[in-house]
Formats: C-alpha cells, structure tokens, sequence
C-alpha cells in the first residue's frame, strides 16, 4: 500500500464510478503510453495490479487489461466488480473461455491457468480480497449480480 491508497480507496467508493470507467480507462493508457508501460493508475495509487491480456472468445485478438489484484499464495486473485456496475467487465467473459492467460506483474510476465472460484471458496477468496481493496464490500451491496472471482495461477 502507498500514501496515495486511502484517496484511491475513497474516490473508488463514490457512486457514480462505474460511469467514469472510460475516461479512467483513457487516462490509464495515457500514463502507461508516457512510462513506457511501466507505470499505471493503480501504481500510483500503491495498489497491487497486473496486465491481464486474454485473447477474444470471438475475435482471437489479444486483449490486455490493466486489474487490482491481489497476489495470495503463488497465486493472483481478480475480480470482475466494474466498481460495482450493473454490467459485468467484458474481459470476464473471455477469460471463462480461456484456458491461458498472460500475467504481467511487477514487470515479469507468466503464462498462468485461470480458474473462477464459486460458493464458499469464492467468498473466501473475496474476504482475502478486501484486505487490500475494501470498496469489494461496497461494489456487492451496489450491484444484483455476483461479482466474478477468478484464481490465476502461473504455470
């Protein structure tokens, strides 16, 4: 955690989030394009993040998604919560279709399997989750659907 990780937690709990989440995404790639793909948004807010890029289920395209993760036991642990959107992140979907994925974290990138967790095992893994990022609680209270856990485990 950094200096900068109780503002992010605060402006991450604000309500109205979900509808910035392009101009967020926008400024991201900016940061990342100007450091070289060094440096992201949840860097600066002294946040544990990775470089998901998964290929399409329908296009093949790989796609590369910058998440909050949360390293656990060899492991990395994400969530889909779209900061507690009514919609569900669409990386979700293509990494239920995915036998691999690429992990980028901390500057090291590993080939990793992904498995989404479900019933008590999610909700375990979840808890472990809003250690680092408490807004989890408050993006399930926002939002009707389960938000998606998944376990990434590098091969």
């Amino acid at each position: 955690m950094g200096l900068l990780t109780p503002l992010a937690v605060k402006i991450g709990s604000i309500p109205w989030m979900p509808k910035l989440l392009p101009q967020i995404t926008a400024t991201d790639k900016f940061v990342q394009k100007v450091s070289g793909g060094r440096v992201t948004i949840l860097d600066i807010a002294g946040l544990p993040n990775l470089m998901l890029t998964v290929r399409g289920r329908k296009s093949g395209i790989p796609r590369t998604t910058p998440l909050l993760c949360v390293p656990h036991d060899g492991d990395y642990l994400i969530a889909g919560s779209h900061f507690g959107g009514p919609t569900m992140p669409v990386w979700v979907a293509n990494v239920r279709a995915a036998d691999e994925v690429q992990v980028r974290f901390k500057g090291r990138t590993v080939t990793a399997t992904p498995r989404e967790v479900t019933g008590p095992e999610r909700d375990r893994y979840f808890e472990v989750m809003k250690q680092t990022w408490p807004n989890f609680t408050l993006y399930e209270q926002r939002t009707d659907r389960t938000i998606p856990v998944f376990v990434l485990t590098p091969r």
